[in-house]
């Protein structure tokens, strides 16, 4: 028994010390479970709320990596705070408008703050890491969840912008296949507004594929080429 709690806590300092050095890897694997774990616990309102606020706590905990501390700082009291408060109080009024609008208006530009601070990471040098490897694909998943709320506004500032009233969950769905140009959603836009949204989404995977993913591949394989 002691040595087998001796096994596990050198375990578990192992992964905190990975924590520490890939917290963006942290961070993209933490999105992911999220993914996974959603349509498990949904049905609880309970749930919603924990994967809520932990969704959010990776995220900041990622974004402490970035070298912009003051800035950081600055942005976790003023939007990232009431963002916490909004997700739980999302989950216990899903249906209410105006609290559904106030948590997208803080969830949006706190989402897109977030891929813009990774993004700079990324561009800040001329050298490939492996913490910036996972930065590159969870900066994208960030945007997903930027675009996510996004759509969960649009529908309830014009009804039936999506058909029938969708759930969150189902917006995430759509803004992962339309960030990735997959095409797999099995709704689409109806209203004006909402296909305007969508198309700047299309753009936004276009370009972060065209800038971001090609400058990191290239940064690779010059690596690669000069090491040989």
């Amino acid at each position: 028994m002691a040595l087998n709690s001796d096994s596990l806590a050198r375990r578990t300092i192992r992964a905190a010390r990975a924590m520490r050095a890939h917290p963006n890897g942290t961070l993209l694997f933490a999105q992911l479970a999220l993914v996974i774990g959603y349509p498990f616990l949904d049905g609880s309102t309970a749930g919603r709320a924990v994967l809520g606020v932990v969704q959010l706590a990776v995220v900041f905990s990622a974004l402490r990596s970035v070298r912009s501390a003051s800035t950081v700082t600055w942005f976790a009291l003023v939007i990232g705070f009431p963002c916490m408060v909004f997700a739980v109080w999302e989950t216990v009024a899903p249906t209410t408008d105006w609290v559904v609008l106030v948590s997208a208006a803080l969830h949006v530009p706190f989402y897109l703050f977030v891929s813009y601070a990774l993004i700079r990471y990324l561009f800040h040098d001329d050298t490939v890491t492996r913490d910036e490897m996972f930065a590159t694909a969870a900066a994208f998943t960030v945007v997903a969840w930027a675009f996510a709320y996004a759509y969960a506004a649009v529908q309830v500032v014009w009804p039936g912008s999506f058909g029938e009233e969708r759930a969150w969950f189902d917006l995430l769905y759509l803004s992962f296949t339309t960030l990735t140009s997959v095409g797999l959603g099995d709704f689409t836009p109806v209203l004006d507004h909402a296909r305007s949204l969508v198309v700047l989404e299309q753009v936004a995977g276009v370009f972060y594929v065209a800038l971001v993913v090609s400058r990191m591949v290239s940064l690779a394989v010059t690596r690669r080429v000069r090491s040989e």
